[in-house]
């Protein structure tokens, strides 16, 4: 009977480590799509395998937030996408995430970029509404993790983007950004799989401010 068990436990041991392989490899191999993509298709056949990836390990979020972050991805690459669909979309998948994950930092980023997407349809009339939960979003970003660079890039960007005399503009850019440059520095992802994305962009945006 020892036997059979051990035996049981060792087919189970290695199974799992299988799986585990299986699941790093297909992540990584579409992480590299991920980099390279370009066209709508492209970022809507990812978004489809990232959830498959989700669904078949059922208990990993990165598959879903990247699900979210490809399928968000094509309401700015297609001109004719209809956002308001990208954001429930992009939404669904985030929460499948979220189901997994709370509180997780990332997560809450994700969640204002889907924000400013949708808020872009209508900027005037959405901001009462869209405009409070990306700001709520960054800030829970920041109290998650007040190491990760990218609620303050986002941040940054979305003060740049605002006009002047409602508070935004480079000049009060540009500490937000400053901030998330200094944090990209020694930031260091969980995980390989974990998201590293944003340093060049950031980088970019300052030396905007600084022109």
């Amino acid at each position: 009977m020892k036997k059979l068990l051990l035996i049981a436990a060792t087919l189970i041991s290695t199974l799992a480590f299988s799986q585990s392989e299986m699941y790093a490899k297909k992540m990584k191999q579409n992480l590299q799509l991920l980099d390279s993509a370009k066209t709508n298709q492209d970022f809507i056949d990812l978004s489809a395998s990232f959830e498959r990836v989700g669904d078949a390990e059922k208990t990993q979020w990165l598959p879903y937030y990247y699900a979210a972050y490809a399928y968000y991805m094509t309401g700015w690459i297609d001109p004719k996408a209809d956002k308001d669909k990208v954001g429930a979309k992009s939404t669904d998948l985030l929460a499948k995430a979220e189901a997994l994950e709370t509180n997780n930092s990332e997560i809450f980023c994700m969640k204002q970029m889907i924000a400013i997407q949708e808020m872009t349809v209508d900027a005037m009339n959405r901001w009462q509404t869209y405009g409070k939960e990306a700001t709520a979003a960054l800030e829970n970003a920041k109290k998650a993790d007040p190491t990760n660079p990218r609620p303050y890039m986002l941040d940054g960007q979305t003060v740049m983007n605002t006009p002047e005399a409602f508070g935004g503009g480079k000049a009060n850019a540009k500490p937000l950004l400053q901030k998330a440059v200094d944090l990209f520095a020694t930031f260091k992802p969980a995980s390989e799989l974990h998201p590293s994305w944003g340093k060049k962009q950031a980088e970019d945006l300052l030396a905007q401010c600084n022109k």
